[in-house]
C-alpha cells in the first residue's frame, strides 16, 4: 500500500481539537498504533450563560485530543518509503485489471485499487461521482487555540478543565482543553480549544472567502489569507454575542480562522478499483465530532471487505452496502444538532439561561452515532 500526500512537507502541528470515541481508540488499537497519552481528560460537560457563570453541569468523562496527534500516532506506524510527499492526485484511468493514477507533476502510477482520502473537496471523487457536491449549511465555525500557560488564572478556573458549551438562540459555543505542542499534556503546557457556530448568509460568504489580494476562494480559505477586516469584524460580533469568559479566550488565542460548514454524502463510497474515504465520501458537521472517527470506521470496514475476498469489485460493493447507511447516520444527527442553534422558536434565550434542547445538545454533541 502506498500513501499520496498532497503536501510537501510532513502534516504535522496542523489542524484544531477533536474529540475521541471509543471506536477510534478501538480503531487505533487494531492498527497497532499507540493509544497512550492519547489526549486530556475530562470529566464533566458545563454551559455557561452570558455571564459567564454555570447554568448546568452533567459528569461525561471523556478524552479529547489534537488532529496532529492522531496523525503523528498513524505515521509512526506507516513505512516511510509508502509515504510519499507531493505527489497529488488529479484523476485515473480504470482498466479491467487495474486503476492507473495521474498525478500533477505527470507521473502515471499503477495499482490494484485507488482510495480517494483527500477530503471533502476530493479530486478522485470529482471524477468518480461528479455530480455530488459540498452544500453549504448557512454558517460557519470559528476556531482558535489559546495556550494555557497564557491565560489569566480566574479564566483558567472557570473555563478550562471542563468540555463547555454556550447555548443560546442563534448562536453556539464549544471548548475545551486539548494537549499543547508535540502533544504536551503538562498542566500549563496545554491549549483550549475554541469553537464557534455563527450565521454567514451565502451572500456574504464570497466576501468572508476574498483575500486581500481579491482572489475569491472557491469552498473555503486557507487560515493565513483571511483579512484582518474579516477577523475585525468577527471579534465585534464576539463582544456583542459571547460570555466575557470566551471573548477573553479569543484574546489570548493564535490567530482565529473560520471554516464555512458544508455537508454531502456519496450514494456509493465504491465501485469497480476506485473507493472513497473519510470525508472524501461523507461530510457530517462537526456537531457530532465524528469526522476522525468515521475515516477510520471506513478504513478498517474497507480493509476487512478486502480481505474477505479477492475480487476487488465486490469488496468495494460490500464496503459501500455497509458505510453508507452508517455515515448517512451522522450526517443527519449532525444536521438536527446544527438545527437547533438556529431555531429561533425552541424557547432558548439568548442568554443562553435557557434552552428546553441544553440536556440533549450537552448528551449528544461529538458522541458515537451508531
Amino acid at each position: 500500500m502506498d500513501v499520496l500526500e498532497r503536501t510537501e512537507v510532513e502534516l504535522s502541528g496542523r489542524g484544531a481539537g477533536i474529540v475521541t470515541h471509543d471506536v477510534l481508540v478501538d480503531a487505533l488499537t487494531e492498527v497497532g498504533a499507540s493509544t497512550d497519552d492519547l489526549g486530556v481528560e475530562v470529566e464533566e460537560r458545563v454551559a455557561f450563560d452570558i455571564e459567564g457563570n454555570r447554568v448546568a453541569a452533567i459528569e461525561f468523562p471523556q478524552v479529547v485530543t489534537s488532529w496532529d496527534r492522531i496523525h503523528r500516532l498513524l505515521r509512526d506506524i506507516t513505512p516511510d518509503d509508502t509515504h510519499h510527499l507531493g505527489k497529488q492526485v488529479v484523476g485515473y484511468d480504470e482498466m479491467p485489471d487495474h486503476v492507473e493514477v495521474r498525478l500533477s507533476n505527470g507521473e502515471l502510477l499503477k495499482a490494484d485499487l485507488l482510495v480517494g482520502a483527500d477530503g471533502f473537496r476530493s479530486a478522485v471523487r470529482a471524477q468518480f461521482l461528479p455530480d455530488v457536491q459540498p452544500i453549504y449549511s448557512g454558517y460557519v465555525v470559528w476556531r482558535a487555540l489559546a495556550h494555557e500557560i497564557e491565560l489569566p488564572p480566574h479564566l483558567r478556573e472557570r473555563i478550562f478543565p471542563a468540555f463547555g458549551f454556550f447555548a443560546p438562540a442563534g448562536t453556539q459555543i464549544i471548548g475545551y482543553p486539548i494537549a499543547g505542542p508535540k502533544n504536551d499534556l503538562f498542566p500549563g503546557r496545554r491549549r483550549y480549544n475554541f469553537v464557534w457556530y455563527t450565521q454567514v448568509p451565502q451572500s456574504s460568504l464570497k466576501d468572508m472567502l476574498t483575500d486581500a489580494t481579491g482572489a475569491v476562494h472557491d469552498i473555503s480559505i486557507p487560515p493565513p489569507l483571511i483579512r484582518d477586516e474579516v477577523l475585525g469584524q468577527m471579534h465585534k460580533e464576539a463582544e456583542r454575542l459571547l460570555p466575557k469568559p470566551f471573548v477573553e479566550i479569543l484574546d489570548y488565542s493564535e490567530r482565529p480562522f473560520f471554516t464555512p460548514i458544508y455537508d454531502h454524502l456519496s450514494p456509493i463510497f465504491g465501485k469497480g478499483r476506485v473507493a472513497l474515504s473519510g470525508d472524501a465520501a461523507c461530510v457530517a458537521r462537526p456537531h457530532v465530532g465524528m469526522g476522525v472517527t468515521k475515516a477510520a470506521c471506513d478504513a478498517l470496514a474497507l480493509a476487512r471487505h478486502l480481505d474477505d475476498t479477492p475480487d476487488i469489485p465486490a469488496a468495494l460493493d460490500a464496503y459501500s452496502a455497509e458505510r453508507v447507511p452508517a455515515a448517512k447516520k451522522a450526517m443527519e444527527q449532525a444536521r438536527r444538532l446544527g438545527s437547533y442553534i438556529f431555531d429561533m422558536k425552541s424557547g432558548a434565550t439568548k442568554d443562553g439561561r435557557v434552552n428546553p434542547r441544553l440536556d440533549e445538545v450537552m448528551r449528544h454533541t461529538a458522541v458515537t452515532v451508531t
